[in-house]
């Protein structure tokens, strides 16, 4: 049967028709976003879905070696067939199962998640699409126990919410000890609330640390043309730059 359900980047491609949560523009600004250290490093990706974040960073960064974990195993499969078809099919792997039971023998320079954002709002008729919205099988406790298990000490973590749940993350990890160090704030048009928000956090960052914040808009107040700074953030991946 012909697949319809697919989004082309420049250098890889998203098959995505079995997945509940699809290509997003957020997501996609995310992962050009994410800074990483210079290097070989291992970065873990929570909540892998269609293995966007993951392919793009490894686009961006050549010599990470990054590890997607995904709890839908449909889900899984689809985002292994992709790390499989895409040229960076050696730096990339998959793992079917819940980041609570993730347990390897080594720790994670960089822990990048676009986790599941509603903790509280109505739930949808689709399991799929509530196990990829709803915090059903992931709360924030949950992940920010699993970020301080797996994550390397002086490492970082970025993380990408809407703007609510950002703010109820961000109160969860300050109770736990991690300092925000950037904030990202994404916006359809400089006339447009606040939509999702990507979030920098480390532990012990010192007295003197001050918090970097910044703003994204996707266009111009017409409302269709992209903003140079869009084009320029995301030349590297879509077709239409």
């Amino acid at each position: 049967m012909a697949r319809n359900s697919y989004f082309q980047f420049k250098q890889f491609k998203i098959e995505q028709d079995l997945c509940a949560m699809k290509v997003c523009t957020d997501a996609c600004v995310f992962g050009a976003s994410v800074v990483l250290p210079v290097g070989n490093i291992r970065v873990l990706d929570i909540g892998s879905g269609t293995g966007l974040l993951s392919l793009m960073l490894a686009q961006r960064y050549p010599q990470a070696q990054i590890i997607g974990v995904e709890i839908d195993p449909v889900a899984a499969s689809q985002a292994q067939e992709n790390v499989k078809n895409s040229p960076f099919a050696s730096r990339i792997e998959i793992v079917s199962t819940a980041i609570q039971d993730f347990r390897p023998d080594y720790f994670f320079d960089v822990i990048v998640t676009n986790p599941p954002f509603f903790q509280s709002d109505l739930r949808s008729p689709d399991s799929a699409i509530n196990g990829a919205h709803h915090a059903q099988s992931l709360s924030f406790s949950d992940l920010l126990m699993a970020i301080k298990r797996l994550l390397k000490p002086g490492g970082n973590w970025q993380i990408l919410l809407p703007e609510k749940e950002s703010k109820l993350l961000y109160n969860n990890a300050l109770e736990i000890d991690w300092a925000l160090t950037e904030k990202l704030t994404l916006r359809h048009t400089a006339a447009h609330a606040p939509g999702c928000i990507i979030s920098t956090f480390v532990s012990n960052a010192g007295p003197d640390f001050a918090v970097k914040a910044s703003e994204l808009c996707f266009y111009e107040p017409d409302g269709k043309t992209y903003t140079v700074a869009f084009r320029k953030l995301l030349q590297e991946f879509y077709l239409i730059f």
